[in-house]
């Protein structure tokens, strides 16, 4: 039993570790996209 809990809990947290940076990667592009927009005008 615990070693599915750990096992659930481990995948989780991966997925979640790869979920945050692709979120960052994806946030940065719009950032900069925003900013080279804005300083255009």
């Amino acid at each position: 039993m615990l070693k599915t809990i750990l096992t659930i809990v481990i995948s989780v947290t991966a997925f979640g570790i790869l979920f945050y940076f692709y979120v960052k990667k994806i946030l940065k592009k719009r950032l900069d996209f925003l900013l080279k927009n804005s300083k255009k005008k």
